[in-house]
């Protein structure tokens, strides 16, 4: 199959592109500039987002201070900090069978997940303290995570939190304090940030659309090469394909921003396209590709006829990929939530591979046969879906995937067995 030279760009965005940042409206028009280089109109739509900046973040004890970031979107301690005993947090349960936290500080030994800090603010924590990384890092050679709560945390309420080396979380619960003091200073606002939209008419069923998305942003301190300049790149190498081979049913290609922010591009887009989406016959989203050691999946929300065919395909054309049902936490998952049949293709690696959300994410560990043979793959199976005579794909979402869409979105919780 013809190549478009995708893979090339992928080396001018592999640079920090975060939510709302310039970088990230920088990539916005650049992809901008690639659509017009096959003769395919894009434009931007914007919209908006939280945005922080933090003044002043610390932790102290009697035996020092610790380095920290701060929580952002978390509120704000009073100017002189706030002192409290520290209570070390197990587990949810630990946590819901606690007394009132009033007075103290809650430190938990994860990521600020929405049900821990929901109950945070039902016990009244006056503070947290959260953690990155790993007890093996090493401190010259990675970074300290930059974490913000989402809208789905503090509709809840505020709390302010720092968040701390696991490392250096050890030393902490180790020493001798039994008091912490935590500062926390910072603006909150909201910032503008962009999706990219392209459009190809179809020839034949105009007002039949398939759309392929992908995410274009990275998180702090991470070139993003691998999640997701490839994917950003991948669906631009559909584009190219079907610039030259008209497709018979309108294409969107829709490049989404601030994913790594909980989604906000693709959430975006079908908060304000909502008629639109009654003409969507399937989204084909892409995120993470190329890498040498790994291996490719398939995610359909959709009905089960949907995975069976990509693993016929596969097995067809000799591709090795498996597919399965579920909700992939990608910007498939709202035009899901919205009606629209999605499928989310992604090369994942091992652990042990090549790492997302770091530093570490750089374009040393992609290889342009193992990109490109994905992306022919996507490319065999759009094809396939975009030409054929009766769309093959059931316009419907399934009952026990609209629960799974539930959970994943917040709206309910997983019940306990």
């Amino acid at each position: 199959m013809e190549r478009f030279d995708s893979f090339d760009f992928l080396k001018k965005i592999a640079y920090e592109r975060t939510g709302g940042s310039e970088e990230e409206l920088k990539t916005a028009n650049l992809i901008i500039t690639e659509c017009h280089k096959f003769q395919v109109e894009a434009h931007l739509e914007e919209f908006l987002i939280d945005g922080y900046e933090i003044k002043k973040a610390m932790l102290e004890t009697i035996d020092g201070t610790y380095e920290v970031t701060g929580v952002g979107m978390s509120g704000s301690t009073p100017i002189e900090g706030i002192i409290g005993e520290l209570v070390v947090i197990e587990s949810d349960t630990h946590l819901k069978h606690l007394d009132s936290l009033e007075g103290k500080i809650a430190y938990v030994s994860s990521r600020m997940m929405v049900k821990t800090y929901k109950l945070l603010c039902e016990k009244k924590a006056s503070g947290f303290i959260c953690t990155s990384g790993t007890l093996y890092d090493d401190i010259a050679n990675s970074d300290l995570e930059k974490m913000m709560i989402r809208e789905r945390h503090y509709q809840h309420g505020k709390i302010p939190g720092l968040c701390i080396r696991m490392i250096d979380a050890e030393k902490l619960l180790l020493s001798s304090s039994k008091e912490v003091k935590i500062t926390l200073q910072q603006d909150e606002f909201k910032r503008t940030s962009h999706n990219v939209i392209a459009t190809i008419p179809g020839t034949v069923k105009k007002n039949e659309i398939v759309c392929f998305t992908a995410h274009f942003d990275s998180v702090p301190f991470s070139t993003g090469a691998y999640d997701n300049g490839t994917g950003t790149t991948t669906i631009l190498e559909v584009l190219a394909y079907f610039s030259k081979h008209r497709p018979s049913r309108t294409l969107k290609f829709i490049w989404c921003g601030s994913e790594e922010m909980g989604l906000l591009g693709s959430k975006a887009f079908t908060d304000s396209h909502q008629e639109e989406l009654l003409d969507y016959k399937l989204c084909i989203n892409v995120d993470m590709t190329g890498v040498v050691i790994g291996k490719d999946i398939a995610c359909c929300t959709s009905e089960m006829s949907l995975v069976n065919y990509i693993n016929y395909m596969g097995c067809e054309v000799g591709f090795p990929i498996t597919a399965k049902q579920g909700v992939y936490s990608s910007d498939s998952t709202p035009f899901a939530d919205h009606g629209v049949p999605a499928i989310s293709f992604a090369r994942l690696a091992p652990k042990g591979g090549a790492e997302i959300h770091s530093r570490k994410d750089i374009i040393d560990f992609l290889d342009q046969e193992n990109y490109y043979r994905t992306a022919e793959f996507i490319i065999q199976f759009a094809q396939r879906m975009i030409e054929s005579t009766y769309f093959p794909v059931d316009a419907t979402i399934p009952e026990e995937m609209k629960k799974e869409l539930d959970i994943y979105l917040g709206r309910k919780e997983r019940e306990e067995k």
